[in-house]
């Protein structure tokens, strides 16, 4: 056999064979164990990762949790941390799960201090912080009384908000807070918390963390969105496009019951010129016939208690030129007649819910323009909301959308009013004085609708100042007798809503706040300034003045020797 060559299968003894494999199968044994050992090494050496084949990337050190915060629909619960699971512990699933158990949470955790809210109001400014990452003066006493500072080392604190971990800090140097970002035991143990919290905070009864969830949540998303059950302007819309539907039908229907009716009594037409008189009295005459001086009263009644009228009615009807009517073609005309009446007084209706809505929802824009007007003016715009934020030019014109691009357009005159030309306002201003009442008016109406919008729970004060502010500008465009400045008609407004001692519809931001005395020294200051520079400008220019008056002088003192020395020059030339 040569050098360097394997022996053949067959010159190799069963004796060796089965040696060898023997040998091989302690050799596979010994590689299972070597990656066995391999994959337990990281927990010793955690610079090898021999299932990725490179090192893991570095991990701080998880600090140990002394306290936990947790914010519940009923008030602050501080919990102390008797036991936490250590870094590697927290990644195992039976570590997770054991927060889902209430006996091995009860031996995590011990409750320390629960700090009960004292109004519903105090809850929902305790819960709008809290969502903001902002700390009241209720949750910082808590923190102080319940949370001992340590002199060797920071107190740990976990806490669900962010931003609320950092104003906690800031306040108190001695407490490192921690969130669920930056602590797996934070998470897990204010996940276990919120699950078993009624079971935790004892001193709550079956339903009450529900309840307190409940009311809570509804009390913030209402107060996030400003929405308010009572002043919901979808149902103004609504109305006062159904208000228009059914005046529309209304002319309609009465249109073709005065023509149907004056068939067989044709002087009824001229003397009820209402239409909903005209329903009611054809109603009630019918067969024209039968129509005598017995129901003098009673068809006085239906035309305003005027007999003169009614004994007309009964006049003309006896000497009616009308034909007769059968008995179903009479029928149907007083049915028709029922249906008209019956329209008629449900817009009677329709129009007083839509006032009373108006009080609610913008009492100060309809106690200046209107009800009808102010209606539909918010529906124009679409809400109470997007009125409030166009502009007084944009109000001017809401309405009129057509006769602006035609303008635009053509180049021509833009127009000066629209939806508020129904305005008793500016039907009552001279003809050159309207485009400047609409201008004016559309700046009152601004105001109001933000007043209206914005406001708690708005009142008619404002809208009955901003009312007599508009009467005094129509009186100065007549008489030129001066009206009243807007900010003391505000201060009036509003001291006129002190006095009547409803503070809940003015908002503490509204009240601007006393001036300063101070104030007015700047503008003295200025003014002197002002005269100093005025002065210093006078003095410059005199400067100049003198200085090119003397500059002209030595010039012409100049041409003067020059001339002379020229004439002397000549005489000696001369000699």
């Amino acid at each position: 056999m040569k050098k360097g060559t394997a022996p053949a299968l067959s010159s190799v003894g069963p004796r060796a064979l089965e040696l060898g494999s023997k040998i091989f199968v302690q050799e596979v044994n010994q590689a299972k164990v070597a990656s066995i050992l391999s994959i337990r090494e990281p927990f010793n050496n955690p610079r090898i990762d021999p299932r990725r084949g490179r090192p893991p990337p570095p991990t701080a050190n998880m600090p140990h949790l002394d306290y936990v915060l947790h914010e519940s629909a009923t008030g602050y619960a501080l919990f102390k941390v008797v036991h936490q699971s250590d870094d590697i512990g927290l990644k195992l699933d039976e570590v997770k799960k054991a927060a889902e158990d209430l006996s091995k949470l009860g031996k995590m955790i011990n409750l320390t201090s629960y700090a009960v809210w004292r109004s519903a109001a105090e809850a929902l400014e305790n819960i709008h912080s809290v969502s903001e990452g902002l700390m009241t003066d209720y949750l910082k006493s808590t923190i102080s009384l319940n949370v001992p500072a340590s002199k060797k080392a920071k107190v740990v604190l976990g806490v669900a908000d962010r931003g609320l971990a950092g104003n906690i800090k800031a306040a108190f140097p001695g407490i490192e807070a921690e969130t669920p970002d930056t602590s797996e035991a934070v998470a897990y143990l204010l996940r276990g918390i919120r699950s078993h919290s009624t079971a935790l905070l004892k001193e709550l009864r079956e339903g009450d963390e529900e309840k307190a969830q409940l009311g809570l949540g509804h009390a913030y998303s209402r107060s996030k969105v400003k929405f308010n059950v009572h002043r919901n302007d979808n149902h103004i819309i609504r109305a006062i496009a159904t208000l228009d539907n059914i005046d529309k039908g209304i002319n309609l229907f009465s249109q073709k019951l005065r023509e149907w009716y004056s068939w067989h009594f044709p002087e009824l037409y001229p003397i009820c010129s209402d239409n909903l008189t005209f329903a009611k009295v054809a109603r009630y005459i019918g067969d024209k016939s039968t129509l005598n001086d017995e129901k003098l009263h009673e068809l006085a009644g239906l035309v305003g208690d005027d007999e003169e009228k009614a004994s007309e009615i009964i006049l003309k009807a006896k000497m009616s030129m009308g034909r007769e009517l059968s008995e179903i073609d009479l029928m149907n005309v007083i049915t028709f007649a029922e249906k008209v009446q019956s329209l008629a007084e449900y817009r009677r209706g329709l129009y007083s819910y839509l006032t009373d809505k108006m009080s609610e929802v913008a009492p100060n824009l309809s106690t200046l323009i209107g009800d009808v007007v102010a209606a539909r003016l918010i529906q124009k715009a679409g809400s109470m909301t997007n009125l409030a934020k166009y502009p007084a030019s944009t109000l001017q014109i809401l309405g009129a959308e057509k006769a602006l691009f035609r303008a635009l357009k053509t180049k021509s005159n833009t127009p000066k009013y629209g939806l508020i030309y129904s305005s008793s306002f500016i039907g009552r201003a001279s003809q050159k004085d309207k485009g400047r009442i609409s201008r004016y008016l559309a700046n009152k109406a601004s105001i109001a609708a933000r007043i209206d919008t914005f406001s708690e729970q708005p009142s008619k004060k404002f809208g009955e100042v901003l009312r007599g502010q508009v009467e005094d500008r129509l009186e100065f465009y007549a008489s030129g007798k001066k009206p009243i400045k807007n900010s003391d008609a505000m201060d009036k407004a509003v001291a006129d809503l002190l006095a009547e001692g409803d503070s809940m519809a003015i908002d503490t931001e509204m009240v601007d706040a006393p001036l300063p005395t101070t104030t007015q020294t700047p503008k003295k200051e200025k003014k002197s300034k002002d005269k100093k520079d005025k002065e210093e400008k006078k003095e410059k220019k005199e400067k100049k003045r003198r200085h090119s008056e003397v500059k002209e002088v030595a010039d012409a003192d100049a041409e003067v020797e020059g001339e002379k020395k020229k004439k002397k020059k000549k005489r000696h030339s001369e000699a």
